[in-house]
Protein backbone atom coordinates (compact mmCIF):
# COMPACT_ATOMS: atom_id res chain seq x y z
CA UNK A 1 0.00 0.00 0.00
CA UNK A 2 3.02 2.55 1.09
CA UNK A 3 4.36 1.99 -2.70
CA UNK A 4 1.09 2.77 -4.46
CA UNK A 5 1.04 5.78 -2.62
CA UNK A 6 4.36 6.56 -3.11
CA UNK A 7 3.93 6.03 -7.00
CA UNK A 8 0.95 8.02 -7.03
CA UNK A 9 2.68 11.03 -5.46
CA UNK A 10 5.60 10.48 -7.60
CA UNK A 11 3.49 10.37 -10.66
CA UNK A 12 0.75 13.28 -9.78
CA UNK A 13 3.58 16.36 -10.53
CA UNK A 14 4.41 14.74 -13.98
CA UNK A 15 1.21 14.48 -14.96
CA UNK A 16 0.32 18.24 -13.92
CA UNK A 17 3.56 19.54 -15.89
CA UNK A 18 2.21 17.39 -18.77
CA UNK A 19 -1.01 19.02 -18.91
CA UNK A 20 0.97 22.57 -19.09
CA UNK A 21 2.43 21.59 -22.05
CA UNK A 22 2.26 23.59 -25.53
CA UNK A 23 3.41 21.75 -28.38
CA UNK A 24 3.75 23.58 -31.74
CA UNK A 25 5.14 22.33 -35.30
CA UNK A 26 6.06 24.61 -38.14
CA UNK A 27 7.07 23.14 -41.73
CA UNK A 28 10.05 24.50 -42.39
CA UNK A 29 10.53 24.49 -45.98
CA UNK A 30 7.16 25.77 -46.49
CA UNK A 31 8.17 28.82 -44.83
CA UNK A 32 11.63 28.64 -46.60
CA UNK A 33 9.97 28.87 -50.17
CA UNK A 34 7.69 31.21 -49.07
CA UNK A 35 10.37 34.01 -48.10
CA UNK A 36 11.10 36.44 -50.88
CA UNK A 37 14.73 36.24 -50.15
CA UNK A 38 14.78 32.59 -52.34
CA UNK A 39 14.28 33.99 -55.60
CA UNK A 40 17.60 35.99 -55.11
CA UNK A 41 19.37 33.22 -53.47
CA UNK A 42 18.65 30.65 -56.07
CA UNK A 43 19.75 33.45 -58.68
CA UNK A 44 22.53 33.79 -57.65
CA UNK A 45 23.61 30.15 -56.82
CA UNK A 46 22.51 29.86 -60.62
CA UNK A 47 24.92 32.02 -61.41
CA UNK A 48 27.61 30.68 -59.82
CA UNK A 49 26.92 26.92 -60.93
CA UNK A 50 26.85 28.55 -64.43
CA UNK A 51 30.39 29.99 -63.93
CA UNK A 52 31.76 26.71 -62.61
CA UNK A 53 30.30 25.19 -65.33
CA UNK A 54 31.75 27.22 -68.46
CA UNK A 55 35.13 27.36 -66.82
CA UNK A 56 34.98 23.40 -66.63
CA UNK A 57 33.72 23.23 -70.17
CA UNK A 58 37.16 25.38 -71.29
CA UNK A 59 39.18 22.59 -69.03
CA UNK A 60 36.84 19.63 -71.15
CA UNK A 61 37.90 21.49 -74.41
CA UNK A 62 41.21 21.84 -73.64
CA UNK A 63 42.03 18.07 -72.53
CA UNK A 64 40.28 16.56 -75.62
CA UNK A 65 42.05 18.94 -77.82
CA UNK A 66 45.60 17.82 -76.16
CA UNK A 67 44.35 14.23 -76.24
CA UNK A 68 43.34 13.72 -79.67
CA UNK A 69 46.41 15.85 -81.16
CA UNK A 70 48.58 13.68 -79.23
CA UNK A 71 46.52 10.04 -80.03
CA UNK A 72 46.57 11.46 -83.83
CA UNK A 73 50.88 12.34 -83.45
CA UNK A 74 51.35 10.07 -81.22
CA UNK A 75 53.32 7.72 -83.68
CA UNK A 76 55.42 10.21 -85.04
CA UNK A 77 56.56 11.37 -81.66
CA UNK A 78 60.05 10.68 -79.98
CA UNK A 79 59.75 8.99 -76.67
CA UNK A 80 61.31 12.40 -74.55
CA UNK A 81 58.20 14.24 -76.74
CA UNK A 82 55.27 11.57 -76.20
CA UNK A 83 56.44 11.29 -71.43
CA UNK A 84 55.91 15.30 -72.03
CA UNK A 85 52.60 15.36 -73.52
CA UNK A 86 51.45 12.30 -71.56
CA UNK A 87 52.52 14.25 -68.56
CA UNK A 88 50.31 17.72 -69.73
CA UNK A 89 47.17 15.44 -70.69
CA UNK A 90 47.64 14.14 -66.89
CA UNK A 91 48.12 17.84 -65.53
CA UNK A 92 45.49 18.73 -67.28
CA UNK A 93 43.26 15.63 -65.84
CA UNK A 94 44.49 16.77 -62.49
CA UNK A 95 43.80 20.16 -62.46
CA UNK A 96 39.72 19.09 -63.75
CA UNK A 97 39.80 17.33 -60.51
CA UNK A 98 40.96 19.93 -58.44
CA UNK A 99 38.46 22.42 -59.83
CA UNK A 100 35.69 20.37 -59.76
CA UNK A 101 36.62 19.35 -55.97
CA UNK A 102 37.51 23.56 -55.12
CA UNK A 103 34.16 24.61 -56.72
CA UNK A 104 31.90 22.10 -54.81
CA UNK A 105 33.66 23.42 -51.62
CA UNK A 106 33.01 27.07 -52.84
CA UNK A 107 29.07 26.47 -53.97
CA UNK A 108 28.48 25.06 -50.53
CA UNK A 109 29.94 28.13 -48.40
CA UNK A 110 28.07 30.40 -50.95
CA UNK A 111 25.02 28.71 -50.42
CA UNK A 112 25.84 28.48 -46.59
CA UNK A 113 26.38 32.58 -46.42
CA UNK A 114 23.48 33.11 -48.68
CA UNK A 115 20.90 30.77 -46.56
CA UNK A 116 22.22 31.49 -43.37
CA UNK A 117 20.44 34.89 -42.92
CA UNK A 118 17.33 33.31 -43.91
CA UNK A 119 17.36 30.65 -41.94
CA UNK A 120 18.44 32.96 -38.75
CA UNK A 121 15.10 34.97 -39.87
CA UNK A 122 12.86 32.57 -39.62
CA UNK A 123 14.66 30.97 -36.73
CA UNK A 124 13.96 34.40 -35.12
CA UNK A 125 10.30 34.86 -35.98
CA UNK A 126 9.69 30.67 -34.87
CA UNK A 127 11.18 31.94 -31.37
CA UNK A 128 9.22 34.90 -31.47
CA UNK A 129 5.79 33.10 -31.78
CA UNK A 130 6.91 30.66 -29.50
CA UNK A 131 7.15 33.32 -26.64
CA UNK A 132 3.69 35.15 -27.95
CA UNK A 133 1.69 31.45 -28.09
CA UNK A 134 3.57 30.44 -24.82
CA UNK A 135 4.55 26.71 -26.80
CA UNK A 136 6.17 24.98 -24.66
CA UNK A 137 8.13 23.66 -27.99
CA UNK A 138 8.13 24.26 -31.51
CA UNK A 139 9.03 21.48 -33.84
CA UNK A 140 9.67 21.34 -37.04
CA UNK A 141 7.31 19.45 -38.78
CA UNK A 142 9.32 16.88 -41.46
CA UNK A 143 6.73 14.70 -43.41
CA UNK A 144 10.06 11.37 -42.22
CA UNK A 145 10.15 13.14 -38.96
CA UNK A 146 6.38 12.43 -36.79
CA UNK A 147 4.51 9.49 -37.80
CA UNK A 148 1.53 11.00 -36.10
CA UNK A 149 -0.01 14.23 -35.31
CA UNK A 150 -2.82 14.39 -33.22
CA UNK A 151 -6.01 16.97 -33.10
CA UNK A 152 -4.54 18.86 -30.36
CA UNK A 153 -1.34 19.41 -32.35
CA UNK A 154 -0.80 22.94 -33.16
CA UNK A 155 0.40 24.49 -36.51
CA UNK A 156 2.38 27.36 -35.80
CA UNK A 157 3.10 27.77 -39.57
CA UNK A 158 0.53 30.13 -40.30
CA UNK A 159 1.80 32.88 -37.23
CA UNK A 160 5.38 32.17 -38.55
CA UNK A 161 3.97 33.28 -41.68
CA UNK A 162 2.65 36.30 -40.63
CA UNK A 163 5.28 37.31 -38.09
CA UNK A 164 7.88 37.07 -41.43
CA UNK A 165 4.96 39.38 -43.44
CA UNK A 166 4.44 36.54 -45.40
Amino acid sequence: MKKLIVLLFMILPVSMVAQDLKIAYVNIQEIFMAMPEMATIEKKIADLNEEYTKEMKLMEDEYTKKYSDFAAQQDSLTENIKLRRMQEIEEIRTRMENFVSVAREDMQKKQQELYQPVQDKIRNAIKAVGDEKGYTYVVSMEPSLFLYTGNSAINATPFVKTKLGL
